[in-house]
């Protein structure tokens, strides 16, 4: 993929890159971890991305996010898995970043909701960045290799909800 607008050393420019829609129903968490907080993790069930130059799945059990909810209630996550292109390429995508909420009470709603059917939490509530990394197979899509991406995100009642931008 070629970008048309590029980022100069005054001003960073973003590229829409593609939106990923993935559903997670199955948590597992590890309480009390010796580091303070506690571990979780959520596997995918499925999902799907689309943005200009590919479109596809996610592939079912190929991964999950790990993330470590530390003592401030802020979520580190890890997450890693697969994605195969409507083409039948298959993409290993690991995304870290943040979550955590800009409001007190924000993460308790936050877990509530995903977990335990509460009420939905305005995006404006909480911040949700990821950094994804890619490999891909050589050719069509070793762009993803070369680019730096942010993603936004929103939390979803099954899942995650996020658009990645490519630092151009």
């Amino acid at each position: 993929m070629e970008f048309t607008t590029l980022s100069t050393m005054d001003r960073p420019h973003l590229e829409f890159a593609f939106e990923c829609r993935l559903q997670f129903t199955r948590v597992f968490t590890v309480p009390g971890v010796h580091n303070g907080g506690f571990r979780s993790a959520v596997l995918v069930d499925g999902g799907q991305f689309e943005g200009p130059c590919l479109k596809g799945r996610t592939i079912p059990n190929s991964g999950g996010d790990y993330a470590h909810f530390r003592d401030d209630d802020t979520a580190v996550f890890d997450a890693r898995y697969l994605l195969e292109v409507d083409d039948g390429t298959v993409i290993y995508m690991q995304n870290r970043g943040y979550l955590w909420g800009r409001k007190p009470d924000a993460m308790a709603r936050l877990r509530a909701w995903a977990f335990e059917g509460g009420k939905p939490v305005p995006h404006e509530d909480y911040y949700l960045r990821a950094q994804p990394v890619f490999e891909t197979p050589k050719g069509k899509y070793d762009w993803m290799t070369r680019h730096v991406f942010i993603g936004v995100g929103e939390r979803k009642p099954d899942g995650n909800f996020v658009r990645y931008y490519a630092v151009t």
